[in-house]
């Protein structure tokens, strides 16, 4: 399978179906096919069709699901667009970065790039599911990128990237021993370890502060892969029993 079929563009509740359309044909232009649809609110439409012009296939092809989840389940990397500054600060990517990144990591595991809504972006939950972030330097007097400019945008990069590998003497090769850890199986060491930080009395879940989001930039910064992950279950799975041990043993204690 090329590096191309294991790239993912992530669509979240687009608006607008021409939107779908030109992003389509950004996708094929520059020699991607997947395209993932999340919630869309006008899908399928003929405006889509029009705009997408010659790359209907990828509209046929595209693959519609309820949340973002479902979209980058799968996948090694995960890139989130995002405009703006955040409270908390992201590890952020340039565009030419994002390339080059998403192509050598293709190699290896599926890898997708999320595009948010055409009036508010992604929201800050959504973006916390992202290994990295990605931010399109505009004109600052006029920053407001049309959603299939920039997935133009970053699809060009990624086939500038291809293209300067293929011109590479050396190849690519994985930088670790062992596959990154999935999307889906970090959302739940999130919930074990949420829920283990609850047991011990260290996190309220009714005053959470940012505890859970400073966490999930701090594992996104590692990158944990499929093995270290197993190992933090792990551990995270012997304090609860600890814990447990501990409470039954309390209850147990006769009355002094």
């Amino acid at each position: 399978m090329s590096h191309f079929d294991s790239v993912r563009v992530v669509l979240v509740n687009s608006t607008h179906p021409g939107n779908i359309g030109g992003a389509a044909r950004a996708i094929k232009n520059m020699g991607l096919s997947r395209l993932y649809l999340v919630a869309p609110k006008d899908f399928p439409a003929d405006r889509a069709v029009w705009r997408a012009a010659s790359a209907v296939d990828v509209l046929d092809n595209a693959i519609v699901v309820d949340s973002l989840d479902e979209a980058i389940a799968g996948c090694g990397l995960v890139v989130g667009t995002s405009a703006r500054e955040r409270r908390i600060p992201w590890p952020l990517l340039n565009p030419r970065e994002c390339g080059e990144r998403v192509w050598r990591e293709a190699a290896h595991h599926d890898v997708a790039v999320v595009f948010g809504r055409e009036d508010r972006g992604l929201t800050n939950e959504e973006l916390q599911k992202c290994n990295y972030h990605v931010h399109i330097p505009s004109n600052p007097e006029y920053s407001s990128l049309n959603l299939a400019a920039a997935v133009q945008v970053l699809c060009y990069e990624v086939r500038m990237a291809s293209l300067s590998a293929a011109q590479s003497e050396s190849p690519l090769l994985p930088d670790w021993d062992m596959p990154p850890a999935r999307a889906e199986d970090l959302e739940l060491y999130f919930q074990h370890l949420e829920q283990a930080l609850v047991d011990l009395g260290f996190h309220d879940r009714a005053n959470p502060r940012q505890t859970m989001t400073r966490l999930r930039r701090l594992y996104g910064r590692i990158r944990l892969d499929e093995m270290e992950l197993s190992i933090l279950r792990g551990v995270l799975t012997s304090i609860q029993n600890a814990v447990h041990r501990m409470q039954c043993a309390s209850q147990k204690k006769p009355d002094s």
